[in-house]
């Protein structure tokens, strides 16, 4: 979908639509913000970029964020809601256009921000018998940069645009983790730096608690995620295919 055609148009619409409506489905609580929670709509972000490419694929979810908004899912974020999805999609569908030095670029950016942010938790000490093990409160974002430097990046790539159903969903899969991942990054600046630093409806003491807490349940949140961006994905990118509505390769 590289030409902004009637068919791409009316695809971005559908998919706004279909975002707005999962967006409203609530999944993960947010720690430490009362009421609020993760939607069902995250699990998809990455195919957006995927199937739609990054732009197209990126408007479409700040349509569906606003429709959302519009249709009563409570904005968090002092209307910045839409970012961590947009950015997921962006680099899942720059990927796929093998333009990876930006992913790369915006990646480290992402990470280096969250690292240096006073209201960050970087390192989580938790006890294994009677020994204390100190580990990285990113270390599963660290995974996800790591291999978007190395050849599992192409590897995935090609995998995504294989014909064959077992290569697609495992290309789809590392494509997902990686986006699903700068999505987490993105969303925890903004519950910093929105919620810390400019409305302070949290207090800064509290964020050491509250990350200690993520820590343990973040790397189930994006896995889970992954594997329904994978389930929901596969089959729908190779239908998209046999329809050629998608190019196979």
């Amino acid at each position: 979908m590289n030409r902004l055609s009637a068919r791409t148009l009316a695809f971005a619409a559908i998919f706004a639509a279909v975002y707005a409506v999962l967006r409203l489905v609530p999944t993960f609580p947010m720690v430490g913000l009362p009421g609020a929670s993760f939607s069902l709509s995250d699990a998809i972000a990455p195919l957006y970029g995927v199937i739609l490419g990054p732009y197209v694929g990126g408007f479409s979810i700040v349509l569906g964020t606003f429709l959302a908004i519009g249709l009563g899912r409570p904005v968090s974020f002092m209307f910045l809601d839409f970012l961590p999805a947009t950015i997921n999609a962006l680099s899942t569908g720059l990927l796929l256009k093998r333009k990876w030095k930006i992913v790369v670029s915006v990646y480290a950016v992402l990470l280096l921000a969250f690292l240096l942010n006073p209201l960050s938790l970087l390192l989580v000490e938790f006890p294994i018998g009677d020994a204390k093990i100190v580990f990285p409160f990113n270390w599963m974002h660290i995974i996800a940069f790591l291999m978007l430097l190395t050849p599992i990046r192409e590897k995935a790539v090609q995998w995504v645009k294989s014909p064959l159903a077992t290569q697609n969903s495992k290309g789809l899969a590392l494509i997902a983790f990686i986006g699903t991942m700068m999505q987490h990054l993105t969303g925890s600046m903004l519950f910093e730096v929105v919620l810390g630093l400019w409305l302070k409806v949290i207090a800064a003491e509290a964020y050491k608690g509250i990350w200690a807490t993520v820590f343990y349940l973040y790397p189930v949140e994006r896995l889970i995620l992954t594997m329904l961006a994978t389930v929901i994905g596969a089959p729908i990118l190779r239908a998209l295919r046999r329809g050629k509505i998608l190019e196979a390769g």
